[in-house]
């Protein structure tokens, strides 16, 4: 048998349990088919490029196959007659990788990211937070205000003056002046 990678993008009105729902059904017919799945990966809602059939977004599934080419046909051939299926990919491969795909790893390393300890901003020598960070804006001195637009002068309706400069010389002018030293 041989071996494929297979990636399609469902709707993105579908829910995420919907759309590995339809993952598991197509992987149902590479079985019934004498086929077998080594790999199902949901990558998730991602954007897609360009609009597809009216979708800005889709969800992207993806498994790894060992079947004859005769199921692989009857699973494209399914997932044209669905209207949850906007895209299809399938690829044919030497061997199948069996650790996670790149979009995971990448993802994996993103979530433990989220999980490091944060630094929530300045602390005392003492470890506690200062009473005026907690309101998260800009900082003040007891009893200074707020401005707001009553405090700000009104512009006058009337125009600035401006300052006269002499004008400079154009190219032509400076030109004309050394023109006429010469005769």
């Amino acid at each position: 048998m041989r071996s494929y990678e297979h990636t399609f993008i469902a709707r993105q009105d579908l829910s995420p349990q919907q759309a590995q729902a339809l993952a598991d059904s197509y992987a149902g017919v590479i079985t019934e088919h004498g086929g077998e799945v080594t790999k199902n990966e949901y990558w998730g809602l991602r954007n897609l490029a360009y609009r597809i059939k009216k979708n800005r977004k889709g969800h992207y599934l993806h498994l790894n196959l060992r079947a004859p080419s005769a199921a692989v046909d009857e699973l494209e051939r399914q997932e044209r007659l669905s209207d949850d299926v906007i895209r299809y990919l399938t690829v044919r491969v030497d061997e199948l990788d069996d650790s996670p795909s790149i979009i995971m790893q990448v993802r994996s390393s993103r979530e433990e990211r989220s999980r490091r300890p944060h630094d929530d901003g300045p602390r005392r020598h003492d470890g506690e937070r200062r009473p005026h960070d907690d309101d998260g804006g800009p900082r003040r001195h007891e009893g200074e205000r707020r401005p707001h637009d009553g405090d700000r002068p009104r512009r006058s309706a009337e125009p600035r003056p401006t300052e006269s400069r002499p004008a400079e010389p154009t190219d032509g002018e400076a030109s004309g002046e050394a023109a006429g030293d010469d005769q």
